[in-house]
């Protein structure tokens, strides 16, 4: 029976497979970030512990900043790489550089604006 199965599968198992991908570029990018992020602290406290070097306010407020940073932009690396959050960014950025035409066909662009009211006008409507 597995022969016999129909293109929708072989689709199906196209869209898992990028799915699975995608996922797998976002955990290798979150990780790499968080070593990045992260290892100034590490070798803070591993030197101030083992080296017996003199704690530094200024270091600490560094380390604590970029492990900070680290936790604020994670979200955003997760929206970034989900498809309806990159689609409405995309639609944002209205200069694309050289965009690529179909084959057969003219291109269209199209361009969401957004109207945002005082909110005085939004109260009375």
């Amino acid at each position: 029976m597995a022969g016999h199965s129909g293109s929708g599968s072989t689709s199906t198992q196209t869209q898992t497979n990028k799915a699975q991908s995608n996922v797998i570029k976002t955990m290798i990018l979150v990780c790499a970030f968080y070593v990045v992020t992260c290892s100034p602290d590490s070798m803070y406290y591993l030197l101030v512990n083992v080296a017996n070097l003199p704690h530094s306010g200024i270091a600490h407020y560094v380390k604590t900043f970029i492990l900070f940073m680290y936790i604020c932009t994670n979200p955003f690396i997760y929206a970034a790489k989900f498809d309806p959050v990159r689609r409405v960014l995309l639609s944002m950025v209205i200069c694309r550089k050289g965009s690529v035409q179909p084959a057969g066909g003219e291109q269209t662009l199209r361009v969401r604006t957004i109207t945002v009211r005082p909110a005085d006008e939004r109260t009375r409507h």
